[in-house]
């Protein structure tokens, strides 16, 4: 080994911010902006950090843009898992993990809808990576309704003769068609309305 190598080995660089912070910065530009409406002088000013450090972390937009909605998915999976867990009956939890998605939705002043379903609808037709993310995050919400709706079915709870996994895609296609309707109405009734009929369904 070289004399200098020795002397003078090389030192991993440490990060000089909170990652988990530069995160929800980084969700709230995109979600704000879209991903092809963000510059990396957004990302700049707005995360604040500079821009050596930026490229040595997520090397461009896109990777941050992937980290982004990588702990957007994970935050909001582990709210739905605690609220599965701390939640009776079958019929109550989905009323809950419905009531739980619109009051989300009102509680943001910019409508700016789902962050997921965006990037769904601006990125993912022509992104391989954020397509295959989006189908992620589907298939685990698919699949917490699925648990919810299977529980109830074996209970006796949950008396439709549908096919419970046919029933939690039809919940989950629900969840997303109020996620885009809150982007244009902020009317509490019209949602209360979806979430009344939709567990209704159960019956």
């Amino acid at each position: 080994m070289p004399l200098q190598a020795e002397l003078f080995p090389v030192m991993a660089r440490t990060k000089d911010f909170d990652e988990n912070e530069v995160l929800a910065k980084a969700i709230q530009i995109f979600w704000h902006k879209g991903y092809n409406g963000t510059s990396m002088q957004d990302l700049v000013d707005g995360l604040g950090i500079s821009r050596s450090s930026l490229y040595d972390t997520y090397t461009d937009k896109h990777t941050l843009f992937v980290k982004a909605l990588e702990s957007y998915q994970n935050s909001g999976a582990g709210k739905i898992q605690e609220l599965i867990n701390n939640t009776g009956s079958a019929k109550d939890t989905v009323k809950k993990l419905l009531e739980f998605v619109t009051d989300e939705l009102l509680g943001d002043k910019q409508q700016k809808g789902c962050f997921m379903v965006n990037a769904e609808v601006e990125v993912a037709p022509h992104d391989a990576e954020i397509n295959n993310l989006v189908c992620k995050n589907d298939q685990q919400m698919e699949e917490a309704f699925y648990q919810v709706i299977k529980k109830g079915k074996e209970s006796g709870e949950i008396k439709n003769q549908q096919d419970a996994r046919a029933l939690s895609r039809f919940i989950f296609n629900t969840v997303k068609g109020i996620r885009v309707t809150a982007k244009s109405t902020t009317d509490k009734s019209v949602f209360d309305d979806i979430i009344r009929l939709t567990v209704a369904v159960l019956d």
